[in-house]
């Protein structure tokens, strides 16, 4: 997500997310230059972005947080892009910057584009190494998987992958980007049809999930991932801010259920942080919100209630072990908590 928009480029008609411009990879083989080494780099991220969510929950999930160290950064940005004014001294204690653009620039001098999150940074030189965020949450499951802890999931199965990847595609386009598409629009033709592209996918997923648990096969994989991150979002942030607002994320029993049922999950609702996604949204995309306030709902406490999705069976974690604790230092806020 770049400042106000989401890694993304708005014009007069409609919304367009931008490409990631650096697409290197951290993998096994170093083949890009970026070996996996514990220790080496560090995952730059906002709680208030979706996208970034994705990789906090996959690093927590797989018990990465012993070989790649975690950046948060404020949620309100200022034109100089995201910056860690909750550290001490408003650095970023590792990397030693005030802003995410520093590393951007220790990469490539006058780079034009958006600074975005997630980002992974390569601690010794200070340079960011990657802002794919449609590769980052997979190759950590599979180029990282040496340095998984014990009974760390699968969440890219390969004899899945196929469909995981078709279930992602039509996630992205008409949920995960779609929302933008609809908050973002500058015409009543491109937001009607963005808005009515959200809703249609979700009734399909909707149908999909009132027989399984889970999105593919009988455990969490990558695919209930990115559909977490922008449903955990909807009735906070995107039914009114975004106007997709046909109904809420509470009123689809299905729908509701699947979603609590991920949050009471570990390593889902404890890296979910509402008060910084609810400020990030209200108060930095001032074109669609320019009084900057914050609303006071909705009620949350819903997240914690009792979800019944036990039922369909499955194993969250297939033959795996939930995540242990959050580190102390990693710990959402009361104030960010149902």
């Amino acid at each position: 997500m770049t400042i106000g928009e989401g890694n993304s480029a708005y014009g007069h008609k409609e919304f367009r997310r931008s490409r990631s411009h650096f697409t290197d990879r951290v993998t096994a083989d170093g083949r890009d230059g970026w070996p996996v080494e514990p220790g080496r780099y560090r995952l730059v991220v906002s709680r208030a972005c979706p996208w970034a969510s994705r990789a906090v929950i996959v690093r927590r999930l797989l018990g990465l947080d012993h070989a790649l160290s975690l950046a948060v950064a404020d949620p309100i940005q200022d034109d100089r892009s995201w910056r860690f004014t909750l550290d001490p001294d408003g650095r970023d204690p590792v990397l030693g910057i005030r802003f995410l653009k520093e590393a951007y620039d220790a990469r490539e001098t006058g780079y034009p584009g958006g600074v975005s999150v997630p980002a992974i940074v390569d601690e010794p030189s200070g340079q960011l190494v990657t802002n794919d965020y449609q590769r980052i949450t997979l190759d950590l499951a599979t180029e990282w998987a040496a340095l998984h802890r014990d009974g760390a999931p699968d969440l890219y199965p390969a004899a899945l992958r196929e469909e995981i990847d078709e279930v992602m595609a039509g996630v992205y386009e008409d949920v995960n980007n779609g929302v933008y598409k609809a908050g973002f629009a500058t015409r009543q033709k491109e937001y009607e049809e963005a808005c009515a592209a959200v809703f249609r996918r979700l009734e399909v997923l909707s149908e999909r999930l009132a027989g399984q648990r889970y999105l593919v096969g009988d455990t969490i994989t990558e695919a209930d991932i990115r559909l977490f991150t922008t449903l955990v979002r909807f009735d906070a942030v995107y039914h009114g801010h975004f106007k997709c607002n046909r109904w809420k994320l509470a009123e689809d029993p299905v729908l509701w259920a699947y979603a609590r049922d991920l949050f009471q999950t570990p390593g889902f609702g404890d890296t979910v942080d509402f008060d910084h996604i609810k400020r990030h949204y209200h108060q930095v995309h001032t074109g669609i919100n320019p009084t900057g306030i914050v609303p006071l709902g909705p009620d949350l406490s819903g997240w914690l209630s009792p979800h019944g999705r036990e039922d369909l069976g499955g194993r969250p974690f297939g033959d795996g072990t939930p995540p242990g604790p959050v580190r102390a230092s990693e710990v959402v806020p009361p104030q960010g908590r149902p």
